[in-house]
Protein backbone atom coordinates (compact mmCIF):
# COMPACT_ATOMS: atom_id res chain seq x y z
CA UNK A 1 0.00 0.00 0.00
CA UNK A 2 1.54 3.21 -0.85
CA UNK A 3 2.31 5.72 2.05
CA UNK A 4 -1.18 7.64 2.97
CA UNK A 5 -2.87 7.80 6.33
CA UNK A 6 -5.24 4.76 7.32
CA UNK A 7 -8.75 5.28 6.73
CA UNK A 8 -11.30 3.44 8.22
CA UNK A 9 -12.64 0.09 7.45
CA UNK A 10 -15.73 -0.32 4.99
CA UNK A 11 -16.35 -0.41 1.35
CA UNK A 12 -15.36 3.09 -0.91
CA UNK A 13 -17.13 3.09 -4.20
CA UNK A 14 -14.75 5.15 -6.31
CA UNK A 15 -15.99 7.05 -9.32
CA UNK A 16 -13.10 6.83 -12.29
CA UNK A 17 -12.71 8.76 -15.25
CA UNK A 18 -14.08 7.62 -18.30
CA UNK A 19 -11.61 8.43 -20.99
CA UNK A 20 -9.82 11.10 -20.03
CA UNK A 21 -7.70 10.10 -17.22
CA UNK A 22 -7.18 14.10 -15.61
CA UNK A 23 -10.75 13.74 -14.46
CA UNK A 24 -10.01 11.86 -11.67
CA UNK A 25 -11.02 13.59 -8.37
CA UNK A 26 -8.56 14.59 -5.50
CA UNK A 27 -10.57 12.47 -3.05
CA UNK A 28 -11.00 9.05 -5.39
CA UNK A 29 -7.21 9.87 -5.91
CA UNK A 30 -6.30 9.73 -2.00
CA UNK A 31 -8.78 7.05 -1.63
CA UNK A 32 -6.94 4.71 -3.75
CA UNK A 33 -3.75 5.15 -2.26
CA UNK A 34 -5.20 4.92 1.17
CA UNK A 35 -7.45 1.54 0.58
CA UNK A 36 -5.59 -1.52 1.15
CA UNK A 37 -7.47 -3.46 -1.37
CA UNK A 38 -9.10 -2.41 -4.64
CA UNK A 39 -12.27 -4.31 -5.56
CA UNK A 40 -12.49 -3.72 -10.05
CA UNK A 41 -14.43 -4.71 -12.45
CA UNK A 42 -11.06 -5.38 -14.73
CA UNK A 43 -7.90 -5.62 -12.91
CA UNK A 44 -6.23 -5.20 -16.05
CA UNK A 45 -8.04 -1.75 -16.39
CA UNK A 46 -7.63 -0.47 -12.95
CA UNK A 47 -3.73 -1.18 -13.11
CA UNK A 48 -3.32 1.18 -15.84
CA UNK A 49 -5.40 3.96 -14.05
CA UNK A 50 -2.88 3.21 -11.63
CA UNK A 51 0.01 3.36 -13.19
CA UNK A 52 -0.66 6.76 -14.90
CA UNK A 53 -2.00 7.63 -11.04
CA UNK A 54 1.01 6.72 -10.16
CA UNK A 55 -0.04 4.53 -7.48
CA UNK A 56 1.60 1.19 -6.17
CA UNK A 57 -1.59 -1.19 -6.79
CA UNK A 58 -2.86 -2.56 -3.39
CA UNK A 59 -4.28 -6.07 -3.88
CA UNK A 60 -6.47 -6.19 -6.66
CA UNK A 61 -9.80 -8.41 -6.39
CA UNK A 62 -11.70 -8.86 -9.61
CA UNK A 63 -15.69 -8.15 -9.44
CA UNK A 64 -17.54 -8.71 -12.39
CA UNK A 65 -21.18 -9.09 -13.42
CA UNK A 66 -20.73 -13.13 -13.65
CA UNK A 67 -18.85 -13.40 -10.26
CA UNK A 68 -20.33 -10.79 -8.37
CA UNK A 69 -22.08 -12.53 -5.49
CA UNK A 70 -18.94 -15.05 -5.04
CA UNK A 71 -16.23 -11.76 -4.96
CA UNK A 72 -19.14 -10.09 -2.35
CA UNK A 73 -18.12 -12.33 0.50
CA UNK A 74 -14.54 -12.09 -0.11
CA UNK A 75 -14.64 -8.37 0.05
CA UNK A 76 -16.72 -8.72 3.32
CA UNK A 77 -14.53 -10.96 4.73
CA UNK A 78 -11.32 -8.20 4.08
CA UNK A 79 -13.49 -5.35 5.55
CA UNK A 80 -14.65 -7.93 8.63
CA UNK A 81 -10.97 -8.13 9.26
CA UNK A 82 -10.26 -4.44 9.21
CA UNK A 83 -9.18 -3.44 5.74
CA UNK A 84 -10.68 -0.49 3.89
CA UNK A 85 -11.65 -2.14 0.36
CA UNK A 86 -12.21 0.63 -2.64
CA UNK A 87 -14.25 -0.38 -5.89
CA UNK A 88 -14.61 1.07 -9.35
CA UNK A 89 -15.79 -0.19 -12.45
CA UNK A 90 -13.94 0.26 -15.51
CA UNK A 91 -15.23 3.68 -16.51
CA UNK A 92 -17.29 6.22 -14.62
CA UNK A 93 -19.47 5.53 -11.31
CA UNK A 94 -20.05 1.98 -10.49
CA UNK A 95 -23.27 0.07 -10.21
CA UNK A 96 -24.95 2.49 -12.99
CA UNK A 97 -25.56 0.14 -16.10
CA UNK A 98 -22.09 -1.68 -14.76
CA UNK A 99 -21.77 -4.00 -12.00
CA UNK A 100 -21.46 -2.96 -8.27
CA UNK A 101 -25.04 -3.11 -6.94
CA UNK A 102 -24.82 -6.64 -5.86
CA UNK A 103 -21.95 -5.72 -4.13
CA UNK A 104 -23.34 -2.62 -2.26
CA UNK A 105 -25.86 -4.13 -1.31
CA UNK A 106 -23.95 -7.27 0.20
CA UNK A 107 -21.76 -5.37 2.12
CA UNK A 108 -24.61 -3.29 3.74
CA UNK A 109 -26.63 -6.73 4.66
CA UNK A 110 -23.08 -7.72 6.30
CA UNK A 111 -23.48 -4.42 8.09
CA UNK A 112 -20.45 -2.62 7.22
CA UNK A 113 -20.72 0.95 5.95
CA UNK A 114 -20.75 2.49 2.48
CA UNK A 115 -18.57 5.74 1.72
CA UNK A 116 -19.50 6.90 -1.81
CA UNK A 117 -16.50 8.23 -4.03
CA UNK A 118 -18.28 10.70 -5.84
CA UNK A 119 -17.42 11.81 -9.48
CA UNK A 120 -17.37 11.29 -13.39
CA UNK A 121 -20.72 10.01 -14.39
CA UNK A 122 -21.41 9.76 -18.44
CA UNK A 123 -24.85 10.23 -17.53
CA UNK A 124 -24.65 13.81 -16.16
CA UNK A 125 -21.96 14.54 -18.36
CA UNK A 126 -24.13 13.94 -21.18
CA UNK A 127 -26.91 16.24 -19.71
CA UNK A 128 -24.75 19.04 -18.33
CA UNK A 129 -24.04 19.92 -22.49
CA UNK A 130 -27.27 18.22 -23.84
CA UNK A 131 -28.90 22.12 -23.42
CA UNK A 132 -32.57 20.06 -22.45
CA UNK A 133 -34.36 22.46 -20.22
CA UNK A 134 -36.32 20.00 -18.38
CA UNK A 135 -35.04 18.95 -14.74
CA UNK A 136 -36.25 15.86 -14.26
CA UNK A 137 -34.72 12.76 -16.17
CA UNK A 138 -35.10 9.06 -16.52
CA UNK A 139 -31.70 6.67 -16.97
CA UNK A 140 -32.97 3.59 -18.79
CA UNK A 141 -29.77 2.25 -18.90
CA UNK A 142 -28.87 0.28 -22.51
CA UNK A 143 -31.08 0.04 -25.70
CA UNK A 144 -32.48 -3.34 -26.03
CA UNK A 145 -31.59 -5.64 -28.48
CA UNK A 146 -34.69 -6.60 -30.90
CA UNK A 147 -37.07 -4.96 -33.15
CA UNK A 148 -39.56 -5.19 -31.30
CA UNK A 149 -38.62 -4.30 -28.20
CA UNK A 150 -36.71 -1.22 -29.64
CA UNK A 151 -39.96 0.36 -30.77
CA UNK A 152 -41.76 -0.29 -27.70
CA UNK A 153 -38.59 1.06 -25.81
CA UNK A 154 -38.84 4.73 -28.52
CA UNK A 155 -42.46 4.65 -27.58
CA UNK A 156 -42.02 4.70 -24.42
CA UNK A 157 -39.43 7.96 -24.61
CA UNK A 158 -42.00 9.54 -27.27
CA UNK A 159 -44.79 9.98 -23.79
CA UNK A 160 -42.09 10.56 -21.34
CA UNK A 161 -42.92 14.25 -20.31
CA UNK A 162 -39.24 14.20 -18.54
CA UNK A 163 -35.90 13.54 -20.53
CA UNK A 164 -34.90 10.28 -21.20
CA UNK A 165 -31.20 9.24 -20.88
CA UNK A 166 -29.82 5.63 -22.41
CA UNK A 167 -26.63 3.97 -22.99
CA UNK A 168 -25.66 2.16 -26.58
CA UNK A 169 -22.93 0.73 -27.87
CA UNK A 170 -21.13 1.36 -31.33
CA UNK A 171 -22.44 -1.41 -33.39
CA UNK A 172 -26.14 -1.18 -32.43
CA UNK A 173 -26.11 2.42 -32.72
CA UNK A 174 -27.28 2.93 -36.28
CA UNK A 175 -30.25 0.59 -35.46
CA UNK A 176 -31.61 3.10 -32.30
CA UNK A 177 -30.73 6.26 -34.04
CA UNK A 178 -33.11 4.53 -36.80
CA UNK A 179 -35.29 3.34 -34.45
CA UNK A 180 -35.52 7.32 -32.91
CA UNK A 181 -36.13 8.74 -36.13
CA UNK A 182 -38.98 7.00 -37.46
CA UNK A 183 -40.48 6.60 -33.72
CA UNK A 184 -40.48 10.21 -32.27
CA UNK A 185 -41.86 13.36 -33.14
CA UNK A 186 -40.08 14.63 -36.39
CA UNK A 187 -39.92 17.71 -33.83
CA UNK A 188 -38.62 16.09 -30.69
CA UNK A 189 -34.79 16.72 -29.85
CA UNK A 190 -32.08 14.01 -29.66
CA UNK A 191 -28.83 14.66 -28.16
CA UNK A 192 -26.12 12.01 -29.58
CA UNK A 193 -22.72 12.29 -27.07
CA UNK A 194 -20.22 9.99 -28.48
CA UNK A 195 -16.69 9.22 -26.58
CA UNK A 196 -17.28 11.62 -23.82
CA UNK A 197 -14.04 12.51 -22.42
CA UNK A 198 -12.06 11.06 -24.95
CA UNK A 199 -10.24 12.09 -28.04
CA UNK A 200 -12.55 11.81 -30.30
CA UNK A 201 -15.58 13.56 -28.39
CA UNK A 202 -18.36 14.60 -30.33
CA UNK A 203 -22.15 16.16 -28.92
CA UNK A 204 -24.61 16.36 -31.78
CA UNK A 205 -27.86 18.00 -31.02
CA UNK A 206 -31.32 17.50 -33.62
CA UNK A 207 -34.22 16.99 -34.70
CA UNK A 208 -35.65 13.04 -35.02
CA UNK A 209 -36.83 14.27 -37.94
CA UNK A 210 -33.24 14.82 -39.39
CA UNK A 211 -31.86 11.66 -37.92
CA UNK A 212 -32.01 9.64 -41.62
CA UNK A 213 -30.12 11.82 -43.12
CA UNK A 214 -27.66 12.89 -40.79
CA UNK A 215 -26.67 8.93 -40.62
CA UNK A 216 -25.09 8.57 -44.07
CA UNK A 217 -23.17 11.81 -43.62
CA UNK A 218 -21.58 11.13 -40.68
CA UNK A 219 -20.33 7.44 -40.68
CA UNK A 220 -17.70 8.27 -39.05
CA UNK A 221 -19.15 9.28 -36.20
CA UNK A 222 -20.96 5.59 -35.35
CA UNK A 223 -18.11 4.04 -33.49
CA UNK A 224 -17.39 4.79 -29.84
CA UNK A 225 -19.76 4.93 -26.47
CA UNK A 226 -22.76 6.56 -26.91
CA UNK A 227 -24.68 8.46 -24.55
CA UNK A 228 -28.49 9.40 -25.93
CA UNK A 229 -30.67 12.36 -24.60
CA UNK A 230 -34.49 12.69 -25.74
CA UNK A 231 -36.43 15.72 -24.87
CA UNK A 232 -39.32 14.84 -22.82
CA UNK A 233 -42.85 15.52 -24.62
CA UNK A 234 -45.29 18.22 -23.77
CA UNK A 235 -48.43 16.95 -21.53
CA UNK A 236 -50.66 17.21 -24.57
CA UNK A 237 -48.20 15.20 -27.05
CA UNK A 238 -47.66 12.25 -24.36
CA UNK A 239 -51.67 11.64 -23.96
CA UNK A 240 -51.95 11.90 -27.81
CA UNK A 241 -49.30 9.13 -28.56
CA UNK A 242 -50.23 7.34 -25.73
CA UNK A 243 -53.71 6.99 -27.57
CA UNK A 244 -52.10 6.10 -30.71
CA UNK A 245 -50.27 3.49 -29.78
CA UNK A 246 -53.39 1.59 -27.63
CA UNK A 247 -55.34 2.16 -30.62
CA UNK A 248 -52.39 0.68 -32.91
CA UNK A 249 -52.45 -2.43 -30.94
CA UNK A 250 -55.99 -3.03 -30.78
CA UNK A 251 -56.18 -2.70 -34.52
CA UNK A 252 -52.69 -4.97 -35.29
CA UNK A 253 -55.38 -7.83 -33.63
CA UNK A 254 -57.09 -8.02 -36.86
CA UNK A 255 -55.46 -6.19 -39.48
CA UNK A 256 -51.83 -6.30 -41.42
CA UNK A 257 -49.46 -3.21 -40.31
CA UNK A 258 -50.13 -1.06 -43.33
CA UNK A 259 -54.05 -0.89 -42.66
CA UNK A 260 -53.46 -0.59 -39.03
CA UNK A 261 -51.29 2.00 -39.23
CA UNK A 262 -53.75 3.99 -41.69
CA UNK A 263 -56.77 3.53 -40.04
CA UNK A 264 -55.08 4.68 -36.44
CA UNK A 265 -53.27 7.54 -37.77
CA UNK A 266 -57.49 8.28 -39.04
CA UNK A 267 -58.54 7.90 -35.70
CA UNK A 268 -55.57 9.73 -33.93
CA UNK A 269 -54.31 12.29 -35.94
CA UNK A 270 -50.28 10.88 -35.63
CA UNK A 271 -48.01 10.48 -38.40
CA UNK A 272 -48.97 7.48 -40.30
CA UNK A 273 -45.31 6.59 -41.18
CA UNK A 274 -44.53 6.80 -37.28
CA UNK A 275 -47.38 4.14 -36.57
CA UNK A 276 -46.79 1.99 -39.39
CA UNK A 277 -42.95 1.64 -38.49
CA UNK A 278 -44.01 0.98 -35.04
CA UNK A 279 -46.61 -1.23 -36.34
CA UNK A 280 -43.76 -3.60 -38.60
CA UNK A 281 -41.57 -3.26 -35.21
CA UNK A 282 -44.39 -4.83 -32.76
CA UNK A 283 -45.92 -7.32 -35.81
CA UNK A 284 -41.47 -8.79 -36.32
Amino acid sequence: MSEQKKISPGLYVVATPLGNLSDITVRALATLKSVDCIACEDTRVTRDLLRFLEIVPPTLVSVREHNERAAADAVIARIAGGEAVAYASDAGTPAISDPGARLVAAVRSAGFPIIPIPGVSAVTAALSVAGLESTAFTFLGFAPVTAGEIAEFVATMSTRTETSVCFESPHRIEKLLLALGTGLPVDRRVVIARELTKKFETITALNAGDIAGWIPLHADKMRGEFVIAVAGAAQATRASTFEARSVLKALLQELPPAKAAKLAAKITGESRDALYALAESLKA
